[in-house]
């Protein structure tokens, strides 16, 4: 079902309006973030990577493992990449943009910062609907489960995505449940089987995304990604993700070990 749902403008400092928007519905849409001409650049810089760490054989970076399928060719490509910006100057100081910091008062103030060398850095979501990938869906979770399996206690986080291709609702994409960033622990944790259900749900929300846009999602909010109907290029979705956390400095490493919840991911997620 598609939901005509309000997009903003994101500049140095948000707006109340853009703040209450927000804590209602746990999630929030800019438009215009970065130009066409910035967003072709971003694209090369991960196509730069990728290429560097295919030759070098690289399967994790960090402790984590990359997500590989193949192009329409048949030849290998990464389909999730992380800690992208720890790799690319461009991508490096648009992390520094003031912008972005201004997205850190959507949440209660507990040391937060952009998680640039945290959780999974700066991730490349590259999905695409073919035979040979392995990546053109995601079932509904949330992104609490992770400090879980580490032992920790869930602290507050946020998801902020950087949309590198044209995405409108009829070809898939992002979903969400507006509201369920204020559910129980209980139901951010179980409402739902994490990554498993991709069952439309007729609350769900879903967003007419352009290339340039820039969505925010709270990291209890339940949301998943449809496959586009199309196949080949048309299908194409290209985004960038960096969470938002807060807490203790966690920093990962070359020397950092693959955390749990990643390897129980391959037994339950197809």
């Amino acid at each position: 079902m598609e939901i005509n749902t309000k997009t903003f403008i994101l500049t140095e400092k948000l707006t109340q309006e853009q703040k209450d928007f927000f804590n209602q519905h746990g999630f929030i849409h800019f438009k215009n973030f970065i130009s066409k001409e910035v967003v072709e650049s971003f694209k090369k810089e991960a196509q730069r990577v990728e290429k560097e760490w295919l030759t070098a054989g690289i399967d994790k970076m960090n402790g984590i493992p990359l997500k590989f399928g193949k192009d329409e060719k048949g030849n290998p490509m990464i389909q999730r990449l992380c800690f992208l910006s720890q790799h690319s100057g461009t991508l490096h100081e648009y992390l520094q943009d003031p912008r972005l910091k201004a997205l850190l008062a959507l949440i209660p103030d507990n040391e937060n910062r952009i998680g640039e060398d945290e959780k999974d850095g700066l991730v490349f979501n590259h999905y695409v609907n073919a035979d040979n990938s392995k990546f053109s869906q995601m079932g509904w979770h949330t992104d609490s489960p992770r400090d879980l399996f580490l032992g920790q206690k869930i602290l507050k986080m946020l998801n902020v995505g950087t949309h590198l291709d044209d995405c409108p609702m009829e070809n898939g994409g992002l979903r969400v449940l507006p509201g369920t960033h204020k559910l129980s622990k209980i139901k951010v944790l179980f409402l739902k089987k994490q990554f498993i259900d991709h069952k439309p749900d007729e609350k769900e929300v879903g967003l007419n995304i352009e290339a340039g846009d820039l969505t925010v999602h709270d990291g209890d909010l339940w949301h998943r990604v449809e496959v586009c109907p199309f196949t080949g290029e048309k299908s194409r979705r290209r985004v960038m993700y960096f969470p938002i956390v807060q807490g203790k400095y966690q920093p990962k490493n070359q020397q950092s070990k693959t955390p749990f919840y990643h390897k129980l991911g391959k037994l339950i997620v197809k």
